[in-house]
């Protein structure tokens, strides 16, 4: 036998079964996402490298993006993401778009990094962005919309946090304790990576930038401390999200958290299991004032997140909340009795579908009718018609219920009804 050819390595096939989730997912982040008053968009797979160079992940860029030539020799780039993606589309529209635009979008996306639980290279990423407003009442609102999702989700505060910090403030901090311009993001990248690597290594690699052991300390201090009360746009965020219901144990403040993404500014945040099986961030999201000015058009402040599919599948497995869902079927599967009857089936299988049912006609003009019953009960589709000689000469048809083994002789009208 021919060896079939392999799935590319990262990559996921969807079968129907895996379609259900994927489907169920996303409903729950459309639901959500225009209970809200956001509203659905997209963009291109492939853009050009410009558009992410220096507005993006250093680490994403350098080593995790897909990047090929066109014919013209131009750089292009699978997106990593979608934020510099909807920042240019913004930019490309500013003004004819609303003065606050509230944008959600559901597509793929990749990156070459090594699959591994709750990783692949090529992932399903929601995306939501409120732009316009630069106030801490919009970044309370992305961040109730984050609460919302992991209770849509069937996830509660005792099992997922989220963990909110202020990138501004610790850009300040650091500077008070004598860091340079040029040695923040440095650090910030370092103190991303503190809860990967050991107590030695973090120090080891904040002394690589410069950073004096006094000064390591101090940052030590800094990251160990829970009071946001120092950064006056934390206090505020907490107290808009205190005026939402029920969702307020989902926060905390945590001075770790400081995103790998360069066009942060002030707001990050990330969610992150509390247990112990999932260590790495569920997803993460945070404010950016600056990127829609990067890519050459007016400055649009903004706030968003981007929760993967992955993640979520991950951690609902992990709690035993994996949603008992099968892939969708017709409602009634119309048999051939035999050839001559065949045509039969078919006319009904279309006034079915005229009245708005499901339906499925079976495709064999010779195949028994046990074969037939047996293929409906094994796909979950609940109804069987039989059109019989008897049926055909009578104008009627015999409807079988599968799960209830029974079944009964009914009008065309009789039938619509039913299954309607």
């Amino acid at each position: 036998m021919k060896q079939i050819i392999s799935p590319v390595k990262g990559t996921r096939d969807f079968y129907p079964e895996q379609m259900a989730f994927r489907n169920w997912l996303y409903e729950k982040i459309q639901t959500l996402s225009q209970k809200y008053g956001y509203q659905e968009y997209d963009g291109p797979v492939l853009e050009y490298l410009d558009l992410y160079t220096n507005k993006t992940s250093e680490e994403i860029l350098k080593t995790q993006a897909f990047t090929l030539q066109d014919r013209d020799g131009r750089s292009l780039i699978l997106r990593p993401e979608l934020t510099p993606t909807f920042a240019r589309m913004v930019a490309q529209k500013a003004e004819q778009l609303p003065k606050e635009i509230r944008w959600f979008s559901f597509g793929r996306a990749w990156r070459y990094e090594q699959p591994q639980k709750g990783r692949g290279r090529e992932f399903f990423q929601w995306e939501i962005n409120l732009l316009g407003p630069e106030s801490p009442e919009a970044d309370a609102e992305i961040l109730a919309i984050a609460a919302d999702y992991l209770k849509s989700l069937n996830l509660t505060s005792k099992e997922v946090v989220i963990k909110v910090s202020d990138r501004s403030f610790m850009q300040e901090e650091l500077k008070s304790f004598g860091l340079t311009e040029e040695q923040i993001m440095p650090v910030f990248r370092i103190i991303d990576r503190k809860n990967k690597i050991s107590a030695e290594q973090f120090n080891q690699d904040l002394a690589k930038e410069g950073i004096s052991l006094e000064q390591a300390k101090k940052i030590e201090k800094l990251l160990s401390e829970k009071n946001f009360s120092k950064s006056p746009w934390l206090s505020k965020i907490f107290e808009s999200l205190k005026l939402y219901e029920d969702i307020f144990e989902y926060f905390e403040f945590d001075p770790t958290i400081i995103r790998g993404f360069d066009y942060y500014t002030k707001t990050v945040f990330e969610a992150w299991d509390r247990g112990e099986g999932f260590k790495r961030a569920l997803f993460g999201g945070g404010r950016f004032d600056n990127l829609t000015s990067q890519i050459g058009g007016p400055k649009v402040p903004g706030v968003g997140m981007a929760p993967g599919d992955y993640a979520a599948q991950v951690i609902l497995e992990e709690y035993g909340k994996m949603p008992n869902i099968s892939p969708k079927t017709a409602a009634v599967l119309v048999t051939v009795f035999n050839p001559e009857l065949s045509s039969e089936s078919l006319k009904l299988a279309a006034k079915l579908r005229k009245a708005n049912i499901n339906t499925e006609l079976w495709a064999e003009n010779e195949a028994k009718l046990d074969k037939q019953l047996k293929y409906a009960d094994q796909k979950g589709i609940p109804y069987v018609i039989i059109i019989g000689p008897e049926e055909a000469e009578n104008k009627t048809y015999t409807l079988k219920n599968l799960s209830a083994k029974s079944q009964e002789v009914l009008s065309l009208d009789e039938i619509t009804r039913k299954l309607s």
